[in-house]
């Protein structure tokens, strides 16, 4: 398994920079928002060659691979300009990604928490724009990988295997997963068979798996935790990594750099 990090957890920083400093902390790995990342690059728009070739060059000298362009998206919001902006930025970062050599580009399916009846009246949009994406993602050869979130349209794992099946491609339709964005009852799941069905299902779409931990307080409000100080039992997924994925990226989310050895310890145990 390959630990990794979304990068801006460090902060932003100049491209070389933050290249020096992933290393330097041991990941092998990043995931990049590029916005989010780097200085001197505030949106999607202000992206250049230039930008993309210093970013593959210093990520390749210090020897970090790039396994999630991260633009992350509003696909099934209602709005059809909304939607429209969307599908044309996830585009554009189809082929960025093929210049900074990223495995996928990762993305969402909302911004907002949703209500039971929202996610319903999104859900055709947000499939109508993933298929409109993947058809680039064809034309280009590169990926696209969609991350499910209980409060989003892509809630569950009925959502994320009708979604694969409608749009027929596993290889340039791909998936995060991120079990703190799906465990909505830590207290009542079975968390060995709630994962075990999860990966049993969806395993071989699995381009990388987000790592994090988390517990809700008295008012159902996210805290996030040191990883397994929280919610999140990961035997299941460690078991299942083992027996079919001991290649798999796992990003750590929600860094805390103070805490940053202890936190990837964890990960190289799963």
């Amino acid at each position: 398994m390959k630990i990794g990090v979304r990068a801006h957890d460090y902060g932003k920083m100049e491209i070389e920079q933050l290249a020096k400093t992933l290393h330097s902390v041991g990941y092998e790995a990043a995931q990049l928002a590029l916005p989010k990342a780097f200085a001197g690059i505030d949106s999607y728009e202000d992206i250049t060659l230039s930008h993309l070739d210093r970013i593959r060059n210093a990520f390749e000298k210090n020897g970090i691979e790039i396994p999630v362009f991260g633009c992350y998206m509003d696909l099934g919001n209602p709005d059809e300009s909304v939607r429209r902006f969307a599908v044309k930025t996830l585009k554009m970062c189809l082929a960025y990604s093929k210049e900074v050599g990223a495995k996928v580009v990762g993305t969402e399916t909302a911004y907002p928490h949703l209500s039971r009846e929202e996610k319903a009246v999104w859900y055709p949009y947000m499939l109508d724009s993933i298929k409109r994406v993947v058809e680039e993602a064809q034309r280009l050869d590169v990926k696209l990988a969609i991350e499910p979130v209980y409060w989003h349209p892509l809630e569950n794992l009925e959502a994320v295997m009708d979604v694969m099946e409608q749009v027929g491609d596993e290889i340039h339709l791909r998936m995060i997963f991120d079990a703190s964005n799906l465990l909505e009852f830590p207290d009542t799941t079975d968390q060995n068979a709630y994962w075990s069905e999860w990966l049993r299902n969806t395993g071989k779409y699995i381009e990388a798996m987000h790592i994090k931990d988390f517990y809700f307080d008295e008012n159902r409000n996210y805290c996030p935790t040191p990883l397994g100080k929280g919610a999140i039992d990961y035997s299941a997924i460690s078991k299942w990594l083992h027996e079919n994925r001991p290649d798999m990226y796992l990003l750590r989310e929600e860094m805390n750099p103070q805490i940053a050895q202890e936190d990837i310890q964890f990960m190289k145990n799963l």
